[in-house]
């Protein structure tokens, strides 16, 4: 269809060369690395010329005193010999001396007075003392090397077009393996690498290599082999580009089809298809789909589905040769010449257009591959897709790193360098596998594999089961309340619903852990979701495990953990539950196996976390939640000042608050009583006597206790928390002083740090306040 079309055409182009595999390769078959080669200064003696007009030009028959002075205008780029009946010599820069039989040609730029006096001159290839002509164009960088090159147009895609432009002759001096071949007249045989060896001792040996220089190049490598690929002029079967590139670039630009991360990958998408090249779609291989082509015995082609529909094409053109015996190619299709059908054919879109199923399928949502084959294989599928069904392929690309090594190498067999996966899962458990890789990989970029990740996979997966465990040992405790129903009519005040459930809660203290709790979940499955529509999947992994691991299990399921000896109330259990239900459910995408072991263990059921749907979501009331992080904070103040001033913490203690919030402390208050292993609070406008300062935001609290206290440890730490709020404030300050920032800001973002600025103030105060009841 595509040759019908205009699209597909055979003939001899420079092409990128696999010597190893002995295949020609496609552009994005060729990886450049930066290699440190080396610049050979080789010199082209210069041919007697048989014009004996001046006319502005070099002879060789000029006075040698005009010679030395050609010498000297050259800047001894072009050698010398004023005497011994010695030719004049250019020296010419090249990586590749082993190339030089191939030379048709030494271009310099016409701009280059150093070289206008040998126009219309030849000079000496070294080594098989052949006449080439002097050339003159533009595309020669004055600065680079000596300012004038050597033209092997079949060996360099440059110096291929400038053949071209000036009708120069091509000698391919390489076989197809890489050795030197019988056009290059010296060294037939040998491998290209050690012919080039041979060639600069000889050269060196004839007194013809001035210098050799080290220089930073891009070499280019095979993709498929790992050897350095070479250009050559090869006849293949090549793809007409522009055509078919430029739907496939509108799609991007448009937005039909978004790329994650756009940031990353975006530009270099468009880039690449507003430079796009055509595509050479034949490969020399044994394996592989056969060329669809024919050939008769003079050569003609016939391109049909099959050799039947070939040779009546043959008859049609009634051509009249000895037989009628066909020849199909032999070469075969680029794999991705087929792949890029992948979102058609999967439902057989091409050979039954219009079926059931590629009706209901096409476009698929998602793609999901490596970055590696962004143009191999994603922005092809886009140009058969706009081709073909005049419709995206997908919506979305979302384009995974590679996983690398510590050394941050690719992983490859060659290398060994690749852990044996299966090993892996079984050491660690396939969910640990599974959340070490994703909670270390962020969108688009690679990962550095290291089996920590997978350690961490592995302890979460013990904390999710020692919250089952948990749970399961408080569900042999709840006989309390077994007994008891409530009637859906007649709710009183402290029932809940959780995720649909209607549950009742007798025990005041646990109160606001649920309503906390319930808030934060869908706090959390908001920003998720968010997360997951951007396709920031590690970022989302990283939210789930700070939900299960710190808020759920270290936070909620302390605080609802009934008093030794004593059966948790029922109405709590049953929402603890549920609210393990829901985590284990945003979990389960990420690490299937645990989350739907421990769903059907928590009780007995018949449905499946893999197609169970997600309730509704209820935005959070950020009221319950800042004070649920003031709980925490508080908690954890309480902690540390135990520790520090060496108070166990089974050790009962009396704590007096200073705030203006005392309101804001009934709904915790029971928790943090508990938490904080108070006999009691007690709220007071003055500092307690002997006890222990705490700031905490704006709040003041007092330890009371028995032992002496060290108020030149308390007063040294407030002194440093001091000095770091009042930094912290000078940098507000700058801020907001900033007209820039003002005036380009959004308001939101100027009415946040000015709300930081404020809290920064009363916390400076408090502490100020703090220190002067200490002196």
């Amino acid at each position: 269809d595509l040759y019908n079309k205009g699209l597909i055409y055979r003939g001899a182009r420079m092409i990128n060369w696999d010597p190893a595999a002995k295949t020609a390769l496609s552009d994005e078959e060729v990886e450049y690395k930066e290699v440190t080669g080396k610049l050979y200064y080789i010199k082209y003696k210069i041919a007697a010329s048989s014009d004996s007009s001046r006319g502005g030009e070099a002879n060789a028959t000029m006075p040698s005193s005009e010679r030395a002075e050609f010498s000297t205008n050259s800047t001894n780029l072009i050698a010398s010999s004023t005497g011994g009946g010695k030719e004049d010599a250019i020296i010419i820069a090249t990586q590749r001396p082993e190339t030089i039989m191939g030379d048709t040609a030494v271009c310099a730029n016409p701009n280059d007075d150093r070289y206008t006096q040998l126009r219309g001159r030849k000079v000496i290839v070294p080594l098989i003392d052949k006449e080439v002509p002097v050339i003159f164009d533009e595309y020669v960088d004055k600065d680079f090397g000596t300012g004038i090159l050597k033209i092997t147009p079949a060996h360099d895609i440059h110096d291929f077009n400038i053949g071209l432009k000036y009708n120069l002759p091509v000698i391919d001096t390489l076989n197809e393996d890489g050795t030197i071949s019988e056009a290059a007249q010296i060294y037939i045989g040998e491998d290209r690498f050690v012919a080039r060896k041979k060639i600069v001792d000889e050269l060196r040996t004839k007194g013809l290599l001035v210098k050799e220089e080290e220089y930073i190049t891009r070499l280019g490598y095979s993709q498929r082999t790992n050897v350095v690929a070479e250009p050559k002029i090869s006849t293949q079967w090549f793809v007409k580009m522009k055509e078919l590139a430029g739907p496939a670039l509108e799609a991007v630009a448009s937005g039909k089809v978004t790329i994650h991360p756009g940031e990353k990958f975006a530009a270099t998408y468009k880039y690449w298809l507003e430079n796009i090249k055509d595509w050479c779609i034949s490969r020399q291989l044994w394996w592989g789909q056969q060329i669809p082509a024919w050939y008769d015995e003079e050569g003609n082609v016939f391109v049909a589905e099959t050799k039947e529909e070939a040779l009546e094409q043959f008859k049609i053109q009634n051509l009249k040769f000895k037989t009628q015996n066909l020849r199909q190619d032999e070469d075969v299709l680029d794999t991705w010449f087929s792949s890029w059908l992948w979102p058609m054919e999967v439902f057989k879109g091409i050979t039954q257009p219009g079926n059931e199923q590629i009706n209901y399928y096409y476009p698929v949502s998602v793609l999901v591959t490596g970055q590696d084959i962004i143009f191999f294989w994603v922005a092809r599928m886009i140009m058969a897709g706009m081709d073909y069904m005049k419709e995206k392929p997908f919506s979305d690309v979302y384009f995974t790193g590679m996983v690398r090594d510590t050394q941050g190498r690719k992983m490859s067999k060659s290398l060994g360098n690749s852990p044996d996966l299966l090993q892996l899962i079984h050491e660690y458990g396939a969910d640990a596998v599974r959340f070490g890789i994703m909670i270390s990989s962020p969108a688009g970029n690679d990962l550095l594999f290291d089996e920590a990740s997978l350690e961490q996979g592995k302890h979460f997966n013990n904390k999710l089961w020692n919250a089952l465990k948990l749970l399961k040992m408080w569900s042999l405790q709840h006989t309390k309340d077994d007994n008891e129903e409530v009637e859906n009519k007649k709710l009183s005040p402290d029932s809940y619903r959780v995720n649909g459930n209607q549950l009742s809660v007798k025990n005041n203290s646990s109160h606001f852990a649920i309503d906390w709790f319930k808030n934060r979940l869908n706090a959390v499955r908001l920003e998720v979701e968010s997360l997951m529509r951007q396709f920031k999947l590690s970022e989302a992994l990283k939210t789930i495990y700070s939900l299960i691991w710190d808020d759920f299990c270290s936070w909620f399921l302390e605080w609802i953990k009934p008093e030794y000896g004593h059966p948790i109330d029922k109405g709590i259990y049953n929402a603890a539950v549920s609210f393990f239900e829901e985590v284990l459910q945003i979990l389960h995408p990420f690490m299937p196996f645990i989350t739907e072991e421990i769903y059907h263990l928590l009780k007995e059921r018949n449905d499946d976390l893999i197609v169970k749907q997600f309730s509704v979501i209820t935005p959070p009331n950020e009221e319950i939640l800042q004070l649920g992080n003031k709980l925490k904070e508080l908690i954890t103040a309480i902690r540390d000042a135990r520790n520090k001033n060496s108070i166990r913490q089974k050790d009962t203690i009396k704590l007096f608050i200073e705030t203006e919030f005392e309101e804001s402390y009934k709904s915790i208050q029971n928790i943090f009583c508990k938490q904080a292993n108070a006999e009691s609070i007690e709220f007071t406008p003055q500092p307690a006597a002997s006890s222990i300062t705490i700031v905490v935001g704006k709040e003041k609290l007092y330890i009371e206790t028995t032992i002496e206290v060290d108020v030149t440890a308390q007063k040294e730490k407030l002194l440093k928390d001091l000095d770091y709020l009042k930094g912290f404030l000078n940098t507000i300050d700058r801020k907001l002083s900033n007209d820039r920032f003002v005036q380009n800001a959004k308001a939101e973002v100027i009415e946040m740090e000015r709300k930081k600025k404020a809290d920064a103030e009363s916390k400076i105060r408090a502490i100020e306040q703090s220190i002067s009841s200490l002196n």
